[in-house]
C-alpha cells in the first residue's frame, strides 16, 4: 500500500506534471549531448520520450544506489557495495553513519555510462524524487512512463531495483581484519574476519562541511571578524592539519558518483593525541586586584603589545589610525566579560566569602555574581558581609567602579613601557571601552568615576 501524501492520485493535471517533468530531463539531455549536431537524426531519435524512457529502463540494472562503497578500499575490488540507511543502524555515542538520520545523500556505483538513468531518478515532482515517487508504486507515475500498464509494472520494478540487496561478497583486495573474539590467538577458529566498509554517505556530509568551514561566504565574513578582532553573532568553524586522501586516481567515477563529485577528495582528521593547554588554575585570592591576571589572560598581552606599537610609533593622525587603535581598544574592553565568564566558570560561587580574599568589593561583585544565590550565613559568621555584598550589588554603581579600575591599570601599563603622555582624557576613554557585564540590564560600556590614581 502506498503512503498518503499531500498530492492526490488519480488526477491529470498531477499526470502531466510527472510526463512534463520527464519530458524536460529527456530534452535536456538532447541538448547537452547533441550539442553542435543538431541534425544528427539517428542520435536525436534515442531521446524521443518513449526511446529513452525504455533504454533507461534496460540500463537501471547496470547501476547500483549504495551508501557503503567497496572500491574506496581498493579500485580493482570485485566484491559488494552496500545499501544501508543510516536510520537501520544503531545508535551509538561515537560518530558515524548512524548520525545522518535520515537526512543522507545516495551514493551509486556501477557503469558510467548509466549513471543519467540516475540522475533522471533524482528529478524532484511534488517536492520528491521520482525514485521517492517509485517506491510508493505511486499510479500517476507509473501512468507517466507508459500508457500500457504491463509496461509501465516493468518499468517502475526495473527502476525500484536502484535499491538493491542480495548476498554481500567479499574480494582479496578488499580490506579485512581478524577479530579475537574468543580464546587463545594462535587457534584461527577463534577469530571473526571483518571487512570495513568505507562510508560514502558519511564522507560525503564531511566533505561539505568542510567546504562550507574553508570557502563558504558565512564562514569566510566569520574569518574576517576573527583576524580583524571585531565582534560577530555567528560560530566560526576550523579543521586544522587536515590531510587529503585521492580515491579513483584519473578515473574518479570508478569509485562512485559521489566520489567523482568530490573531485576523488577524501578529507582525513589528523590522528594525533590533543595538545592541551596548560592552563593554570586561576587564582584571586590574596590579590588586591583582579588585573594581574587579566593581564595573563588570552589575547590580553598581544593586544596591550600591539597598541603600544602603535603609540610609540608616532603615527599620522588619519582616519586609518584612529580606526586601528579603536579596534585594539575595543578588543581590549571586549576581553573583560570573557574574562570574568572564565573566573565564574573555574570558581564556585560565593568563593569572595574566603578571608583572604582582598580584591575591592566592585570587582567581588563582577566576578562572585552567583554568591548572590547562596543562602545568607547567620549573623556573626558572615551574615553582615553577606546582607552588604547584596544591597552593593543592586545599588549598581559597582560597574563603573571596574571600567575605572580598567582604566588605570591600563594607563600604568602604558607609563610602564614608555607612553608617558597618558592622563585624565586617556583614563575616561579606557573606561568607556570597558564591557563590564551585570545581570541589569545587559553587558554595556561603562562611564568611569574620576580617576583615583
Amino acid at each position: 500500500m502506498s503512503e498518503t501524501t499531500d498530492h492526490p492520485t488519480g488526477t491529470a493535471a498531477r499526470r502531466d506534471r510527472f510526463r512534463q517533468a520527464i519530458a524536460d530531463f529527456i530534452d535536456a539531455r538532447r541538448t547537452a549531448k547533441l550539442k553542435g549536431r543538431e541534425d544528427d537524426t539517428a542520435a536525436a531519435a534515442k531521446y524521443e520520450y518513449e526511446t529513452w524512457l525504455a533504454s533507461a529502463a534496460r540500463r537501471v540494472g547496470q547501476i547500483q544506489a549504495v551508501t557503503h562503497v567497496l572500491k574506496a578500499s581498493h579500485p580493482d575490488a570485485r566484491g559488494s557495495s552496500l545499501y544501508i540507511p543510516p536510520t537501520d543502524l544503531p545508535t551509538r555515542d561515537e560518530i558515524g553513519s548512524h548520525s545522518l538520520g535520515s537526512d543522507f545523500t545516495d551514493d551509486v556505483v556501477g557503469n558510467a555510462a548509466a549513471l543519467d538513468v540516475f540522475k533522471f531518478l533524482k528529478v524532484e515532482v511534488d517536492g520528491r524524487a521520482l525514485l521517492d515517487w517509485v517506491k510508493q508504486d505511486d499510479p500517476d507515475l507509473k501512468h507517466a512512463l507508459h500508457a500500457d500498464a504491463n509496461t509501465a509494472d516493468e518499468r517502475m520494478q526495473a527502476f525500484g531495483n536502484l535499491v538493491r540487496s542480495g548476498a554481500p561478497s567479499s574480494h582479496a583486495l578488499a580490506k579485512q581484519v581478524y577479530w579475537l573474539i574468543d580464546g587463545r590467538p594462535d587457534d584461527n577458529r577463534n577469530f571473526h574476519l571483518l571487512q570495513p566498509l568505507f562510508s560514502s554517505a558519511l564522507a560525503h556530509r564531511v566533505h561539505a562541511d568542510i567546504q562550507a568551514a574553508r570557502f563558504g561566504e558565512e564562514n569566510k565574513a566569520l574569518r574576517q571578524a576573527k583576524k580583524s578582532d571585531k565582534p560577530h553573532d555567528g560560530i566560526y568553524r576550523d579543521y586544522r592539519q587536515l590531510a587529503v586522501r585521492k580515491l579513483g586516481g584519473s578515473n574518479t567515477q570508478n569509485v562512485s558518483q559521489l566520489n567523482a563529485e568530490r573531485r576523488g577528495t577524501n578529507y582525513l582528521f589528523a590522528s594525533l593525541p590533543p595538545t592541551w593547554s596548560r592552563m593554570r588554575a586561576i587564582t584571586l585570592l590574596e590579590l588586591e586586584s583582579s588585573t594581574r591576571q587579566f593581564f595573563s589572560f588570552e589575547g590580553v598581552r598581544d593586544l596591550l603589545r600591539r597598541l603600544v606599537q602603535l603609540l610609540q610609533s608616532d603615527p599620522k593622525r588619519t582616519m586609518e589610525t584612529r580606526q586601528k587603535r579603536e579596534a585594539i581598544e575595543q578588543a581590549l574592553g571586549a576581553r573583560l566579560p570573557l574574562f570574568a565568564a572564565t573566573i565564574r566558570d573555574q570558581l564556585s560561587a560565593g568563593w569572595t566569602r574566603d578571608p583572604t580574599c582582598e580584591l575591592p568589593l566592585c570587582e567581588q561583585l563582577w566576578l562572585d555574581p552567583d554568591r548572590l544565590t547562596l543562602n545568607k550565613r547567620p549573623a556573626g559568621e558572615g551574615g553582615e558581609a553577606d546582607h552588604a555584598f547584596e544591597q552593593a550589588y543592586h545599588w549598581g554603581d559597582w560597574p563603573d567602579d571596574v571600567a575605572g579600575i580598567f582604566a588605570n591599570w591600563l594607563n600604568e601599563q602604558l607609563r610602564r613601557v614608555g607612553v608617558t603622555s597618558v592622563g585624565d582624557m586617556e583614563y575616561r576613554h579606557w573606561a568607556r571601552q570597558a564591557i563590564v557585564d551585570a545581570a541589569w540590564p545587559i553587558p554595556m560600556q561603562r562611564r568611569a568615576p574620576e580617576d583615583r590614581s
